[in-house]
């Protein structure tokens, strides 16, 4: 029997709407108090988003041969944590946007208070989400998480990023800074989903490390050229704020042609890292096609 050619848009799809529906299981009702407060955990989280690291945790699962029920919890929980990075990174204290998602940020459509208290509220539950005593590798994946989006991780980069607005960062504090605020995430989506499997050899930890690196950098670069290239509509947040805000960027430093250029260079490095497997490493060969092609 021949087996059906993989199709990449109808398999993100599909994993796409299962998280939404996990999502929307996993975030309190409205109806329940305090009712505000959880009205705007789901208005930050549903209904938006390519969803590209809950992907990631559906895809590094299904090459460590878990079925996508047990990746539920962590496609969830890192969601719920990049959710909440969105949040606080709009606030005026932050990066001050008013658009996220084609809509009115969260402390534009409710006030800030409420949105500093949705972002603590959702990172508290991705931990809940997580802490499931009947997963084998429970604990691994909450200190993978927990180290993702700390001091070490997200809120470290997102630190380095706002004491480095209006400086020249070179290539490498670029690269550092990035690896914290976007890379880090990005390799916890992957981690999240191989340790969603009741067991995961190192080998294919180690794989999908030097994969996610690749990507999460990948990510960053086409960040850079659309948010110098594209129009507030296709973003869905403010086009041209890094140049506004004075910040370095890949396309700055490299000028728009060369990060191009490294974009392609990781696509290539990274479909060499899988070329060893089979059809397992489909998803993952669609994402990082996905995240490198986007247009520009």
């Amino acid at each position: 029997m021949t087996t059906p050619a993989f199709v990449f848009d109808h398999w993100a799809t599909a994993h796409q709407q299962r998280v939404e529906t996990v999502l929307a299981r996993t975030l309190p009702g409205e109806d329940t108090l305090p009712e505000r407060l959880h009205e705007a955990m789901r208005y930050a989280v549903l209904g938006g988003g390519k969803r590209v690291r809950a992907l990631l945790s559906y895809a590094a699962a299904e090459l460590a041969s878990a079925p996508p029920e047990q990746a539920d919890s962590a496609a969830a929980a890192v969601e719920l944590i990049h959710a909440f990075s969105l949040v606080h990174d709009d606030m005026p204290c932050m990066d001050d946007d008013d658009l996220r998602r084609g809509k009115a940020s969260c402390h534009k459509q409710y006030d800030d208070a409420t949105a500093l208290l949705v972002g603590d509220a959702l990172q508290s539950l991705a931990f809940e989400a997580l802490a499931n005593p009947g997963a084998a590798q429970a604990l691994k994946q909450v200190q993978v998480l927990a180290k993702a989006t700390g001091s070490r991780g997200m809120c470290g980069g997102q630190s380095i990023d706002l004491q480095s607005t209006g400086k020249l960062l070179t290539r490498n504090a670029l690269e550092t800074m990035h690896q914290y605020k976007t890379g880090a995430l990005i390799e916890a989506a992957a981690l999240l989903g191989a340790y969603a499997a009741d067991h995961t050899y190192q080998p294919l930890i180690d794989t999908l490390e030097q994969y996610s690196q690749h990507m999460g950098l990948a990510f960053q670069v086409v960040d850079d050229i659309l948010d110098a290239t594209a129009d507030t509509q296709t973003l869905g947040k403010t086009a041209g704020k890094d140049a506004l805000q004075e910040k370095s960027t890949y396309v700055s430093l490299l000028g728009l042609d060369e990060a191009k250029s490294l974009v392609n260079a990781l696509h290539a490095q990274t479909l060499q890292l899988l070329a060893g497997f089979d059809n397992k490493a489909d998803p993952l060969r669609g994402i990082a096609k996905f995240i490198c092609e986007r247009p520009f």
